[in-house]
């Protein structure tokens, strides 16, 4: 009997998306979490130091398969990912994650009301998409006693965590309270391993700003030292330039 081994590559059809809605015109949940989401999505992409490419963003569906609705976090992260070139064709317009290759590495839910599900059925959604972690932020402690849990997924689903840096993508989570788009208050923030704030486009360049102007600081000082001291140098019947 002989046997017949055939190698190569089967190519598998994409699956058809076009009947799928990637966008409408549902609106967010308020004001606070539209700011909340634009605080997380642009101080990745203003300042994370990371040579690893990645997509964030905020309400985006992220479809599972072609035949279930999305799930559309308040945030996501996804690593080792690029966007499509061509983001208008429909097949590039969500996070699909057959296209992607692999789910997002964390999501983030904002409470506004206690209809979400967010400790609940979004809890086991994320779970089976296999996503690293999950943060629920509550700042009102509409549905947990504390203003946010981290969740890091094992073998077993779930389990809530209180180190809030995630090792797996090299970033910590943290409450500030401070002023972002002209309103204080407590905002979740981004931070490294050692707690320091990752910062918006706008606070870098402020930071920028006070570095210069301390430099520049510095070198009129020493200039006025430098001076001083040809002064005195000249006045002891030194030539300072000799």
């Amino acid at each position: 009997m002989v046997e017949m081994i055939i190698t190569g590559v089967v190519e598998v059809e994409p699956p058809d998306v076009s009947h799928i809605v990637t966008e409408d015109d549902t609106p967010v949940d308020n004001i606070f979490s539209a700011k909340q989401q634009r605080l997380l999505v642009r101080s990745l992409y203003a300042s994370w130091q990371t040579d690893r490419k990645f997509v964030a963003d905020s309400n985006v569906g992220v479809f599972v398969t072609p035949y279930r609705p999305a799930i559309v976090p308040d945030m996501f992260l996804s690593l080792d990912v690029e966007i499509a070139e061509d983001w208008f064709a429909q097949e590039h317009r969500s996070y699909f994650i057959w296209e992607f290759g692999k789910p997002p590495d964390l999501v983030v839910e904002i409470v506004s009301n206690k209809k979400g599900g967010e400790n609940g059925k979004k809890l086991d959604d994320y779970a089976r998409m296999n996503v690293w972690y999950y943060a629920i932020y509550d700042p009102q402690l509409l549905i947990q006693n504390q203003v946010l849990q981290l969740y890091e997924l094992r073998a077993d689903g779930y389990v809530p965590v209180k180190n809030l840096y995630m090792e797996k993508i090299g970033l910590g989570l943290m409450l500030w309270d401070g002023r972002y788009e002209s309103r204080d208050g407590q905002w979740l923030r981004w931070c490294d391993k050692e707690g320091h704030l990752l910062l918006t486009g706008e606070e870098a360049a402020i930071a920028e700003r006070g570095r210069a102007e301390a430099e520049r600081d510095r070198a009129e000082r020493e200039m006025r030292r430098a001076a001083a001291l040809a002064e005195k140098l000249r006045a002891l019947g030194v030539d300072p330039d000799a």
